[in-house]
């Protein structure tokens, strides 16, 4: 299929566009938003703006709301009645939980795709078609070294987001053992927690591939979220064979099986289990097996993009089914 999307959340996108079909990649007006120096497939193209209208597109994936009136103005086309479209919900609702009405809700138009089944179940879409897509990466490789006796976790911005991401918590788990911390704009969080000097440390902002090897050198990974749908660095952290330690928030404990870490809403409990983690090697590094079994079964790649093969088949037939209807109500009516 020619697939027309944005290039919105990059983690989601690296493991989209591995599929088998032709991923068009909408340029804003400045010629940002594409493929860059991504280490993508050759069928993942740049379109301009301008050539959007002269695209024979199968599907549109929609990642943001602003998006759908952006869409039907390059295409010329209505979404979901001209062409078929799906919405990807990556977030869990922001106001009035558990009463949140979908953006999106009650039309039959545009399917909704939530990304956990946490998200599926916290947003009130009425009667909108919804499906769940649960996350996919592309393994890594089992790097983990743990040699490194601190906790690693991956927060952009933990400032600006504070206890959304549960960056106010960071300062406890800081006095059991040194946390480091990567991510965009982490410069200022020890200073933001009162830290002590060298307790939490801004360890950069790295490309992938070197995340992952620096991520893997830390004895744990520690995941902090209050209130954001399940982080694709934590089903990274698993791929690298890291233990996890986690708020027990959102739809973490489906991604983390007991026997591959601590999850928990009781803090003194994520306490003790860090320093474990920390003064026991052998105990990390089983844990951290278990969650690579665990996240190469539930959080493959094969996986996730199988299930988005069998939802844009059965959206697109979907699509041609309705339309067939309506080609045939209209000649009937007239």
């Amino acid at each position: 299929m020619r697939i027309l999307v944005w290039h919105v959340h990059g983690g989601w996108m690296d493991g989209f566009v591995r599929g088998e079909h032709e991923y068009l990649l909408v340029l804003d007006a400045n010629g940002d938003g594409g493929r860059g120096q991504r280490d993508w497939p050759e069928n993942v193209v740049d379109v301009p703006r301008e050539r959007v209208r002269d695209l024979d597109v199968d599907v549109v994936v929609l990642q943001r709301l602003e998006e759908l009136d952006v869409a039907e103005e390059l295409l010329g086309r209505r979404l979901g009645r001209e062409v078929p479209a799906i919405f990807v919900e990556h977030n869990t609702p922001k106001a009035d939980v558990p009463n949140s009405r979908h953006p999106l809700a009650d039309q039959r138009d545009i399917l909704i795709a939530h990304v956990t089944q946490f998200n599926g179940l916290y947003w009130d879409c009425g009667s909108a078609r919804t499906t769940v897509i649960e996350h996919g990466v592309p393994d890594p490789g089992a790097l983990y070294t743990g040699e490194l006796p601190r906790s690693g976790v991956v927060i952009n911005e933990p400032v600006r987001r504070w206890r959304v991401t549960g960056s106010d918590l960071i300062g406890g788990f800081a006095q059991v053992g040194p946390v480091d911390v990567f991510g965009m704009k982490a410069d200022s969080l020890g200073e933001a927690l009162g830290a002590s000097p060298g307790s939490v440390v801004a360890a950069g902002d790295l490309p992938t591939p070197q995340l992952h090897r620096e991520l893997a050198r830390r004895r744990l990974y520690l995941h902090t979220p209050r209130w954001t749908s399940l982080g694709l660095s934590l089903l990274e952290a698993m791929h690298l064979g890291m233990p996890i330690v986690g708020i027990d928030a959102t739809d973490i404990r489906r991604a983390v099986p007991p026997e591959a870490g601590c999850i928990s809403t009781d803090v003194s409990e994520l306490h003790r289990a860090v320093a474990r983690l920390l003064d026991d090697p052998s105990a990390a590094r089983a844990m951290g097996r278990a969650a690579r079994e665990f996240a190469l079964e539930h959080f493959g790649l094969a996986r996730f993009l199988r299930r988005w093969d069998e939802v844009l088949d059965d959206e697109v037939s979907h699509w041609l089914g309705s339309s067939a209807r309506a080609s045939v109500s209209a000649r009937q009516a007239g």
